[in-house]
């Protein structure tokens, strides 16, 4: 960030008054520009015991397959977010949407959410988004051809689980190679 959105002044990087981390602060106006984490919420939509993914159409990973998601909009749940780009990327539509697996990536300042759920009709098609979408079978996924580790280690999870008919709540971080000493 090289200015302020408020007044269009030049930021610098320092702790604010009562802060405990380096901030982007306007010089002129001193407005705190605060950067969060995005949240990236998707599905893995599954039918006949086949999980939907997606070929992305747009980079990053142009070419490689996916489970449908994006990034959380304003004004939306994680699950509504879930729902929605299912339905923009894969044009299906999902029931018995449930939490299944929740990936901190702070390397990258990211949080990905998965929701387990049905694909209602068993109908799908390529959104703006994917150059294809079909439904795998475990022996069928492209392990190799997977967009991002937080998608096959989801469909890993899943695969597993699926054996006792049991899906916890997972919680993992990806990625965090300077991960601080607990106390």
């Amino acid at each position: 960030m090289k200015f302020c959105s408020t007044c269009g002044s030049t930021v610098s990087q320092k702790i604010p008054t009562d802060d405990t981390l380096h901030r982007f602060v306007c010089d002129d106006c001193d407005t705190i520009h605060y950067q969060n984490p995005r949240i990236i919420t998707g599905c893995l939509p599954i039918y006949n015991n086949q999980v939907l993914l997606c070929k992305r159409a747009i980079e990053p990973r142009k070419g490689w397959w996916t489970l449908p998601a994006g990034f959380m909009e304003n004004g939306e749940t994680a699950q509504y977010g879930a729902e929605r780009e299912t339905w923009e990327e894969a044009k299906a539509k999902v029931g018995n949407v449930e939490l299944y697996t929740l990936f901190n990536l702070p390397h990258i300042n990211q949080v990905y959410m998965f929701f387990r759920s049905d694909v209602i009709d068993g109908q799908h098609e390529a959104g703006v988004e994917s150059l294809e979408t079909r439904f795998f079978s475990e022996t069928d996924i492209p392990w190799d051809e997977l967009a991002f580790p937080t998608i096959s280690r989801t469909l890993k999870l899943f695969f597993t689980d699926r054996k006792t008919n049991n899906f916890p709540v997972r919680m993992e971080d990806i990625g965090f190679p300077n991960r601080p000493a607990k106390k």
